[in-house]
């Protein structure tokens, strides 16, 4: 007769297949609360101190870690030696295991106090999944509820699973031991930077490619901390792609920075329109001002709610996705004749606090650039107006998130040109001053992410009207541009604080 341990915290569909288990001429043996659910069920089992000849103690702290468990599970069934070492001690074989884990994952970021999440971490399930994984050549092992399906009709039609099952059960083990102990080490060493990188992530989909339909892709979860990526609620519209995901992130970062209505659209994880508004629709109006060519087939965030008027106006634009903290019934129902349209309602704030960019055979790490400047040196004779410093300000916290190099002109809270992805900054200079003319030419502020190499962008400011700038400083070069701005009469100010993003 074979023997069956089944000890698990997610109890679905598990009478069922105990009893096909059963049917089969399996022997069931259990633990705690798993031994009462199948005993409740009308379940033949054998509780684990039957076999241990110990009882459960420390609060169920030990239970399952004993030879007899261990022992009958780590057996090589081609090995003689082990096999008459077993049955000198009585041991008898395990052939499969379904163990799921204490939910430490799910336990993360529900305010509990750190004793109570120590509680939470498995000892004992994941020795013995890792157990029966590494002797897959003769134990099924199951982690994961979805996987009784398949082991059910293997045994139906074979009577036994089939080594290519029991090898790829037993990597889905490994997988998830090391996200959850991934998980453990997160909470407790509170450290961005350990030794070993420790990330745990759970797949939500594959998708249906990448940034190109030759590559392919998927979608996964953080399972270590909220996120507004991770936890929106999407409210009607076809799935969303690879690029979708990168540019509502990005969209949604842009509005964030401001606690006044704002709303931003975004094409190729690049703002190509923000600005702020007395109401939800004057910001839209305004960012659709901006660029109203590149916002085709882009994707639009605000973060306040969306209501009717704006999704009036939203409505007539192709747009991939519209994306907000909530959304009137009213706005819902203009964009509902809208069936391809995402909308998407975020539930939480940003909570990163570093990102990752893949090199080939590596992984750089960095803090978020969360930082906005909160003081400002007056470098030049004449100190930008109250309404200058406002639009200055708005300005820089759109830079930070435009590809480097990158220039935003602005006036009025709203950015009027945006010049992104040069390879020198009077290209972007020249880009966005052009791109501002086309609709503006008073009242016009600029600023920069980085500091000015050489004073040309000053010079081409002073030629195209623009009346104030913001920049880091820090170039050898400064004076230069101090001087030029002085001569122009064009005051300017440093932040200190660059934001380079590549």
């Amino acid at each position: 007769m074979k023997r069956a341990l089944l000890s698990v915290s997610d109890k679905t569909n598990l009478i069922d297949f105990s009893l096909f288990l059963i049917s089969r001429g399996y022997e069931i043996i259990s633990t705690g609360g798993t031994y009462k659910h199948l005993r409740a069920g009308g379940v033949n089992v054998i509780e684990i101190d039957e076999i241990t000849h110990f009882p459960e103690m420390l609060d169920g702290r030990v239970k399952t870690l004993h030879p007899n468990i261990h022992g009958g599970i780590l057996a090589l069934r081609d090995n003689e030696n082990h096999l008459r070492t077993i049955a000198e001690h009585q041991i008898q074989p395990i052939d499969m295991v379904v163990v799921n884990l204490y939910p430490f994952f799910e336990k993360m970021n529900t305010g509990l106090s750190e004793p109570e999440m120590i509680e939470f971490i498995d000892i004992g399930g994941p020795s013995m999944l890792r157990s029966a994984a590494k002797n897959f050549k003769s134990v099924t092992v199951i982690s994961q509820v979805e996987d009784y399906e398949q082991v059910t009709k293997e045994i139906t039609e074979n009577g036994d699973t089939t080594l290519a099952t029991r090898k790829l059960l037993a990597g889905k083990v490994f997988n998830l031991t090391s996200a959850y102990d991934a998980a453990i080490s997160t909470y407790i060493l509170q450290d961005d930077y350990p030794r070993y990188l420790n990330i745990s992530y759970e797949k939500v989909e594959n998708l249906r490619y990448g940034e190109n339909p030759h590559q392919k892709a998927a979608f996964y979860i953080d399972k270590t901390k909220d996120g507004t990526m991770k936890d929106f609620e999407q409210l009607q519209g076809k799935g969303l792609s690879f690029n979708n995901f990168r540019d509502m992130d990005m969209a949604y970062k842009v509005v964030s920075e401001f606690s006044e209505i704002a709303c931003c659209a975004v094409k190729h994880s690049t703002p190509c329109g923000v600005a702020l508004g007395s109401s939800v629709a004057e910001a839209y109006q305004k960012t659709f001002e901006c660029d109203p060519v590149s916002i085709f087939g882009g994707i639009v965030a605000f973060n306040k709610e969306v209501d009717v008027k704006t999704a009036e106006l939203l409505a007539p634009v192709f747009l991939e996705i519209v994306i907000a903290p909530s959304f009137t019934d009213e706005a819902l129902r203009v964009f509902s004749t809208k069936k391809n349209l995402r909308v998407i309602k975020v539930k939480k704030s940003l909570v990163d606090t570093v990102e990752f960019i893949k090199v080939d055979g590596g992984l750089l790490v960095q803090d978020t650039d969360k930082v906005n400047a909160s003081e400002f040196e007056q470098v030049t004779l004449l100190a930008p107006t109250k309404e200058q410093l406002e639009d200055l300000i708005f300005a820089q916290k759109i830079v930070k998130h435009a590809k480097s190099n990158a220039i935003v002109v602005a006036s009025g809270k709203q950015a009027i040109g945006i010049g992104a992805g040069q390879t020198n900054r009077i290209w972007a200079a020249r880009q966005a001053i052009e791109r501002a003319r086309e609709k503006k030419t008073e009242g016009l502020v600029l600023a920069s992410d980085a500091f000015f190499p050489f004073r040309d962008v000053v010079d081409v400011s002073a030629e195209n009207g623009i009346k104030a700038i913001i920049q880091p400083g820090g170039s050898i070069r400064d004076k230069e541009s101090i001087e030029a701005c002085n001569e122009y009469k064009i005051p300017m100010v440093f932040t200190g604080v660059r934001h380079f993003k590549h």
